[in-house]
């Protein structure tokens, strides 16, 4: 990755004119090479699990006794059964494959090396038997022969648990399968809480099995809808601010009058025929209702005073949304950004996971309680994976934070070039030219910004999940408050570091003094933000609902007429959540577009004012709006425009000539 040459920012002089995207110099290297030190620790625990851990282990399976599936191994000392050939036995067979051990997250089974996995249920001893004498694969204990299997008293213990579930090889893991689903109802159940009965869990399951192809295309037609939905936005975002804020609107007073009508008619209902029973009942629901009345009421007010003081201010997020596709269509390589990141991530997260699962079989031989055979490590090197767990979550904020920058660029460079016949030929990839020669530090910074906040979080939310049911009620509200509040100061932090990211495309300054620019920035215009990203996002939340409601449909419809399962509730489950997911980071990129373009917005009208010398870089769309902003100060013997006096420029080494 490329350096520059030393920051420029010194030789400047301090009474020239601000001019955006001029001075290019390093920022934040200490912090890049920070990173860059991190990622070399990763390598060194992908290398250490990879030459101390046993990569045969984990593709090939081992049993309980540590001897490897399909090869020779050496005799462990104090171990019984170890050092046994198992060349011709290359597939690993739990005895009892369904008994799962939810907290340890391991299945606890004897574990043996077998030929072949049965593909067959075998429901008696004879069975298992007749089995190993057909296939030459013994499923009992190494130290039963199959011709006890019928005679032994120790049969019960050293065989597998009857019957013995079909099972087939896990492709390039050699690991014997359950076939039949209802094995794993019982981690299911954790996993799926309304699921109390093994029989709808096999009718949920085939449902998805059989309606794959349908999944698939409503997948297909959820991705088309999201590219359509960005278009149309563009072209009727006008109409379409002012129809969502009327309606809701309009749907808040008549929520609020169902309400309270309601409650008036609970109200007046009879009681002298009831018992006192439902009378309880009836006057605890009278008292909801006349709770949910009074909350819509005061929510309905607020929200009607909110609009009053913000209703001039929706047309500047209307002509964000318009100058927003309009940057779509010079710069259509944006649609695709969420595929580059999201293909970054996969590959990350798959690198992450075989770390880890080499990582698993890393450490020397243990013996545990029960006799068998533990891989464990010893001493410091036993904290690697904390390390590691770090590593995904600073990386994969890491990943996000190169795409808000790219994003970041591309659309500044669009902004502040007047000529839009002078853009780069690729915006796109001239901001990641950019991003890897000046700002990888700042993306460094920023994202271990993010990660500082969220690994206290996750460690909260594991206390908290493991101390369910057990913790008194006054540390269960104390947990419960410091999870929230790391997670509102997450999203914050989100925010100011995306806005922080265009700050230092515009000026290439550093992450602290980006991140404080832009913070005077958006308090500067603190009622403009709030109108952005309460009308903006809710605009965007609805787009994304009308998604999942369009594709929630056409599943509904096709699904009906499938007869080969009675419930398809999980496909629906399946697609919805999916559509959703394309919706969100599709529609995540135009609001993180729209958020860059009133940045930039609001830097131009900071530094400019339209007179000769300090001519707008703004688009037509957001001049008309300051030009019917000055209009309407004027009218209001304001007499002048406050957004364009004369303000001291945003980057640190320079002032407005």
């Amino acid at each position: 990755m490329g350096c520059c040459s030393s920051a420029s920012s010194a030789a400047q002089s301090s009474k020239r004119e601000w001019k955006p995207l001029e001075d290019r110099s390093c920022t934040d290297i200490p912090w890049l090479l920070l990173f860059i030190l991190f990622c070399i620790g990763m390598g060194f625990i992908c290398g250490f699990s990879i030459a101390t851990g046993a990569a045969a282990r984990l593709v090939s399976g081992y049993d309980s006794y540590g001897n490897i599936c399909g090869q020779k191994n050496t005799k462990l000392e104090a171990i019984p059964n170890s050092g046994m050939d198992h060349t011709q036995r290359k597939y690993v067979f739990f005895l009892d494959p369904c008994n799962l051990d939810l907290i340890n997250r391991k299945i606890k089974s004897v574990a043996l090396c077998v030929a072949a996995c049965p593909r067959q249920e075998l429901k008696t001893l004879s069975d298992v038997q007749k089995f190993a004498e057909i296939n030459g694969s013994a499923l009992c204990s190494y130290n039963l022969k199959p011709s006890e299997y019928t005679t032994s008293p120790k049969s019960s213990v050293l065989c597998p648990k009857l019957p013995v579930p079909a099972s087939a090889p896990i492709p390039f893991f050699h690991r014997c399968a359950p076939v039949n689903i209802s094995c794993y109802a019982k981690f299911a159940e954790a996993l799926i809480t309304f699921v109390s009965d093994n029989s709808v869990l096999h009718r949920l399951i085939s449902g998805v099995m059989t309606s794959k192809e349908i999944i698939l295309g409503l997948c297909l037609l959820s991705l088309v809808l999201s590219m359509i939905l960005m278009v149309i936005i563009r072209y009727i975002s006008r109409v379409l601010v002012w129809i969502l804020t009327i309606l809701v609107i309009l749907g808040s007073l008549g929520g609020t009058g169902v309400l309270w009508w309601l409650y008036a008619k609970q109200r007046r209902s009879p009681k002298e025929t009831v018992t006192p029973e439902q009378l309880q009942i009836a006057e605890d629901n009278l008292r909801a209702l006349l709770i949910y009345a009074i909350s819509a009421t005061v929510f309905t007010v607020i929200l009607f005073l909110i609009m009053l003081v913000m209703r001039k201010r929706v047309a500047l997020t209307i002509a964000l949304f318009h100058v927003a596709g309009k940057v779509f269509i010079h710069l259509p390589l944006l649609v695709f950004q969420p595929f580059w990141t999201f293909f970054a991530l996969v590959l990350f997260w798959v690198y992450w996971i075989m770390t880890l699962l080499f990582l698993g079989t890393t450490g020397s031989p243990v013996q545990n309680e029960q006799g068998f055979v533990e891989f464990k490590i010893s001493g410091p090197l036993q904290y690697m994976w904390w390390y590691h767990v770090v590593g995904l979550i600073w990386i994969s904020e890491f990943i996000l934070a190169c795409q808000q920058m790219t994003v970041a660029g591309a659309v500044v460079t669009y902004y502040f070039t007047r000529d839009k016949r002078n853009l780069p030929f690729t915006p796109i990839l001239a901001s990641v030219n950019r991003l890897i020669r000046y700002h990888l530090g700042t993306v460094a910074k920023g994202s271990f910004i993010i990660t500082l906040v969220k690994i206290p979080r996750m460690i909260l939310m594991y206390i908290h999940s493991q101390l369910k049911g057990k913790e008194n009620a006054c540390a269960r509200c104390v947990l419960k408050s410091c999870i929230c509040c790391l997670w509102c100061l997450e999203k914050c932090l989100n925010y100011l570091n995306q806005n922080a990211y265009t700050a230092t495309a515009i000026n290439s300054t550093n992450f602290c003094t980006s991140a404080k620019d832009a913070f005077v920035i958006l308090v500067e215009n603190a009622l403009r933000v709030a109108t952005i990203n309460t009308v903006g996002d809710f605009m965007l939340f609805l787009g994304k609902v009308l998604i999942v409601c369009s594709t929630g449909l056409a599943g509904i419809m096709l699904l009906n007429y499938q007869q080969d399962y009675t419930v398809w509730v999980l496909p629906l489950i399946i697609v919805c959540l999916f559509a959703f997911l394309v919706a969100h980071c599709f529609l995540s990129i135009y609001e993180m577009v729209v958020d860059v373009l009133f940045l930039c917005f609001a830097i131009d009208t900071k530094y400019n004012d339209g007179s000769p010398g300090r001519e707008f870089y703004m688009d037509k769309v957001l001049m008309e709006f300051v030009e019917n902003s000055r209009k309407a100060m004027k009218e209001a013997g304001k007499g002048g425009v406050a957004d364009a006096r004369e303000l001291k420029p945003m980057a640190s080494g320079a002032s407005s000539a």
